[in-house]
């Protein structure tokens, strides 16, 4: 039941979830489904659900991971094709919100833009601005659940080139990509060999002149197929739910497996992908210019593409990779420091994502303003220091989702034990202070390490470790108590005193 804070005529609510996207909705359907009596709502600050799926416009986008892991465990994923499209992930998403009643609470246009803590009433004061009116409104809440991912959603991340300005083209950033923008017939170069370029380069290439691929690194490229038989199969024979939880078992055990023999045995892992990649190339291809990077599969994530696209596009003469360094751009492409010159109309900056840690809202307890830097994750989902506080961020490794699944699980168990005992407040605190401590996301990914000063610090034992193993996951989120040494619980009255 909603209900007013008469002192500061604030609405104030059991829970604020910030985020409307694939862990915001997640979120809000285990509240809903576990603790039912509780009041939440769901701020997004944007006009519509579904985070990234909707933010995203640019051709081809689609998932990178199946749909059987990166989907909800509760809700089957009922199309056939298990490498997605943008837009079926968004009408599952939507459709997950609307059959679980969440339409209702999710509060479009209301970015929040400071919280603060207070000891003495337990209880978290959330600064909000209405993006649609410019009005300023301030709710509180016992929990606040941060759902918004790692990245900033206004701003993608585009080195500085040299000569931009001279180009006479059209300059685009995936993450604004224009809804009027025609590139029929015209000569295109992506920049970049992320997840992000190797979707686009295939999705333009059967409409442009020709599309280039313009890489500093290779990235390691997996061909994937888009529909998985066997799960069709599985579907068929054992029925939805049970056809979708043992696709779940077989392709979790299949992420894990090639991840561990990709970590143990690197060298060989490194040999096989060349000769995957090799057999779809065209005979006599550079396959190591272009495609054998220099770090080790999964020191940076594995670029997936369904039913080999890219590659395809490759062979058909549609597409093409160049790996160089840019000198600068020019009136009519970019020169490289080979001193070669790609001739183009339009360049896409696929460069990336500027992380931006829990929205970049700025957090206070007791007036002290919180530095993430300064604190350590616990169990992946809070803040040594910070009370009633908890985030969402995936897996790196794997299917995002597989780990929202389990921390929404682990945070309304936490609640429920918090009710049961009568605590309204609950902060991580790390015993020892000489405990060693390094980044959160321990990734080599170039967005990671460009923001890794700004992100919180893991530590090197449990529960400080940043799990990125599912099955170790289940037993600590899952299966093991709620109560830890190092996670002290209060009641307003001790917490005052």
């Amino acid at each position: 039941m909603v209900i007013f804070d008469k002192a500061a005529d604030a609405e104030h609510l059991d829970v604020l979830i910030v985020g409307a996207g694939i862990s915001g909705i997640g979120a809000g359907r285990y509240l809903r489904t576990e603790l039912p009596g509780r009041s939440f709502a769901i701020l997004e600050a944007r006009a519509a659900s579904g985070g990234t799926w909707d933010l995203f416009r640019y051709p081809g986008i689609r998932s990178d991971s199946d749909l059987h892991t990166f989907g909800y465990e509760f809700k089957p994923w009922r199309d056939e094709e298990s490498i997605a499209s943008a837009p079926r992930i968004l009408a599952y998403l939507r459709e997950t919100a609307t059959e679980n009643g969440l339409d209702a609470h999710i509060r479009y246009h209301h970015r929040v833009v400071g919280a603060s803590w207070a000891s003495e009433r337990a209880r978290w004061t959330v600064e909000v601005e209405r993006a649609d009116t410019g009005e300023r409104l301030t709710m509180t809440c016992g929990w606040i659940f941060s759902a918004g991912g790692y990245y900033r959603y206004d701003e993608g991340f585009t080195p500085s080139f040299t000569g931009r300005d001279r180009f006479q083209g059209a300059i685009v950033h995936p993450q604004h990509w224009p809804e009027d923008l025609d590139y029929h017939g015209k000569r295109v170069v992506v920049i970049g060999s992320g997840a992000t370029a190797v979707t686009i380069v295939p999705a333009m290439a059967g409409d442009a002149a020709h599309v280039m691929m313009l890489q500093r690194t290779p990235t390691y490229v997996l061909p994937a197929p888009k529909r998985d038989a066997l799960a069709i199969a599985f579907r068929r024979y054992l029925g939805e739910q049970r056809g979708y939880a043992w696709t779940r078992r077989k392709n979790i055990a299949q992420q894990k497996a090639i991840w561990a023999f990709s970590k143990r045995y690197p060298a060989t892992a490194r040999k096989i992908i060349r000769w995957v990649n090799a057999r779809q190339l065209p005979a006599g291809y550079p396959v190591d210019e272009h495609f054998h990077p220099p770090y080790d599969p999964w020191d940076q994530r594995l670029c997936v593409v369904p039913d080999g696209d890219l590659f395809r596009s490759i062979r058909d003469g549609k597409a093409s990779v160049v790996t160089d360094r840019i000198a600068s751009f020019t009136e009519h492409g970019v020169l490289l420091e080979s001193g070669r010159e790609l001739a183009a109309d339009i360049i896409v900056t696929a460069t990336g994502l500027n992380v931006l840690a829990l929205g970049g809202v700025p957090i206070t307890v007791d007036d002290t303003p919180v530095r993430l830097p300064d604190t350590v994750a616990y169990k992946g989902m809070m803040l040594s220091g910070v009370p009633n506080f908890a985030f969402a961020i995936g897996y790196t490794n794997s299917s995002w989702t597989l780990k929202i699944g389990l921390l929404c699980e682990h945070f309304c168990r936490l609640l429920q034990h918090m009710d049961t005992h009568g605590y309204d407040v609950c902060r991580p605190e790390v015993a020892d202070p000489a405990m060693p401590t390094r980044p959160f996301l321990d990734f080599g990914a170039g967005y990671i390490q460009r923001a890794v000063g700004q992100l919180p610090r893991q530590g090197d034992r449990m529960p400080w470790l940043t799990s990125m193993d599912y099955q170790s996951d289940v037993k600590l989120l899952r299966a093991d108590a709620v109560t830890d040494p190092e996670l002290h619980f209060g009641r307003v009255a001790v917490t005052a005193a």
